[in-house]
């Protein structure tokens, strides 16, 4: 299967909802953080939803590539928003030590949508 077809990257409003495939390999992460940050530089939007929910294993590549991802938005003025990490990654990803400085995470992509509008006030970016 070609890796782009394992990649969702969909506009919503002013945010990107990004899905990952249930066991992502090192090729598909990479070019989610390609078509990502790609995304955001040619569309019009202020930030980033990201759904984990599929994904069953965290490996310390990806756990790395996530937040180096949430980071690289942040620099690009965006804001990122994890949703659906399940408990066995979010163990994972404590044990690897990952952290995620400023960017939030909630339990479903609905919440998620909730507050990437909630930053929104007269057309600017609320923080």
């Amino acid at each position: 299967m070609n890796v782009n077809e394992t990649i969702s990257v969909i506009q919503i409003r002013n945010v990107l909802l990004v899905t990952m495939p249930a066991d992502p390999d090192d090729s598909t992460i990479a070019a989610l953080q390609e078509r990502t940050l790609e995304a955001m530089n040619n569309r019009d939007v202020q930030g980033l939803v990201l759904d984990l929910s599929k994904v069953e294993i965290l490996d310390s590549y990806f756990a790395r590539t996530v937040a180096e991802t949430a980071q690289m938005v942040g620099l690009m003025g965006g804001t990122t928003i994890i949703a659906g990490m399940r408990p066995a990654v979010a163990i994972t990803a404590t044990e690897l030590g990952v952290t995620l400085g400023r960017t939030r995470t909630v339990m479903t992509v609905e919440r998620a949508l909730e507050l990437a509008g909630q930053r929104q006030v007269n057309g600017k970016q609320q923080r």
